[in-house]
């Protein structure tokens, strides 16, 4: 029975922080209470303290969970730059502009991350460093250390990008 008592408290765990992916990416971390957060999980306000010990802790475990799932789609993508080209157009695609709670946390919390506490930009950092690494190999496979500038500033320029798109009128 404790086994299963667990195994429900990490799934419990695993919906919370999704359904809080999208709505932090929809309504930003600070227009997005505990109370809202809990009752997309379909959880109740005390059910929060069983899984979390902040809501900075909730954050910082969305961060992470958002960009080792942003990463691990950059990592599937056949080697070389044609499928890191077609990543680009769906990244920047309006879609993906209208559509923030399905799509980058970069492009959706980047400007909030900066005023969150340690925990959140810690895991912030690490996820990003994840993903500059995986560009990079893609970029150049024989020597990734070589291409990690070029990631980054191509990375940079998406996530700017997508940040200047969504806030122009339609």
């Amino acid at each position: 029975m404790a086994r299963y008592d667990t195994e429900h408290k990490a799934q419990t765990r695993q919906r919370i922080i999704e359904t809080a992916g999208r709505r932090l990416k929809r309504n930003g971390i600070d227009g997005s209470g505990v109370a809202a957060l809990m009752t997309d999980a379909g959880l109740t306000n005390g059910a929060f303290y069983a899984h979390f010990e902040s809501k900075d802790d909730l954050v910082a475990n969305v961060v992470a969970d958002q960009l080792a799932t942003q990463r691990a789609v950059l990592a599937s993508l056949p080697e070389g730059k044609a499928a890191l080209g077609e990543f680009v157009r769906e990244y920047l695609s309006p879609q993906h502009r209208d559509d923030p709670g399905t799509g980058c946390p970069n492009a959706a919390l980047l400007d909030e991350i900066g005023r969150c506490g340690d925990a959140v930009r810690d895991s912030y950092t690490r996820g990003m460093q994840s993903i500059v690494e995986v560009i990079a190999t893609h970029l150049s496979p024989k020597d990734p250390s070589a291409a990690r500038t070029t990631a980054l500033g191509l990375f940079t320029i998406l996530v700017a990008t997508m940040q200047l798109a969504a806030g122009m009128p339609r």
